[in-house]
């Protein structure tokens, strides 16, 4: 797993957007327990509710800070719980993680009351990000597997889907999330703890970045996609579902 080798990295990229959390929050209504699977550092868990964290890797677990919620070390597909033991469950980018989705979905559906919110992405956008169209085209080979959010609702009870848009400036540090900061993308600390990332190849990634330094360089990246520096906020396919559990 990926993420027990770079979480050290991880836990400082991949902090969380306040503008992110609070839609999640929204979503959450008035759930006063919440179990957070695949909860990774913990970096979308709610505050003012009491929730109890999953996560398979320890080494995610052991990047969780001080005062974060309990954590338990398990799998989305066999969540230690009892049924109903919770008002919502929350799955935030980590589905396409999960060997077993109908068995992880099937699991939050059973220990969750009353909601279930899972933050994805919809691969279609990914298609035409310019990461993904000019630099690094085998990302999108990662992604050619994944369903899109609305097949993901179909498979949970009177689900809805929201866009959330990614903000320019946004403090997690996900690869859409570099949409006008291509910068960063030359940042091995930054890119290093993406699963897209450590899933291309290497000649890949070297040739692709090799061609994005030479870009900025030259100004051929600005005259591209300049326009989208001065864009408060970008949808790259980030979506939020909402399930009402019967």
């Amino acid at each position: 797993m990926i993420y027990d080798e770079h979480a050290p990295s991880y836990a400082r990229k991949r902090r969380a957007d306040p503008r992110i959390a609070a839609a999640i929050d929204a979503a959450l209504g008035d759930a006063e327990t919440v179990v957070n699977v695949g909860a990774g550092a913990g970096s979308y868990e709610p505050a003012g509710r009491e929730v109890t964290a999953v996560e398979p890797s320890a080494e995610m677990i052991a990047q969780r800070p001080p005062g974060a919620a309990p954590a338990v070390r398990a799998s989305a597909e066999a969540l230690p719980f009892a049924a109903d033991g919770f008002d919502a469950a929350m799955a935030v980018l980590t589905v396409h993680h999960w060997p077993d989705r109908e068995v992880g979905l099937a699991e939050m559906r059973r220990v969750a009351r009353r909601r279930i919110v899972i933050v994805a992405f919809d691969p279609g956008p990914l298609r035409d990000f310019w990461m993904v169209r000019d630099y690094f085209q085998a990302i999108a080979g990662l992604h050619s597997d994944r369903i899109s959010s609305q097949a993901l609702a179909a498979e949970l009870p009177a689900a809805s889907v929201e866009p959330i848009p990614v903000p320019r400036d946004c403090s997690d540090l996900f690869f859409a999330a570099l949409w006008a900061r291509p910068e960063l993308v030359l940042d091995p600390d930054v890119v290093r703890p993406m699963w897209v990332w450590q899933n291309l190849p290497e000649e890949d990634r070297l040739d692709g970045r090799r061609r994005l330094a030479a870009d900025l360089a030259s100004g051929a990246w600005d005259e591209r996609n300049g326009h989208l520096r001065g864009e408060a906020a970008l949808d790259v396919g980030l979506r939020l579902i909402v399930s009402c559990n019967p």
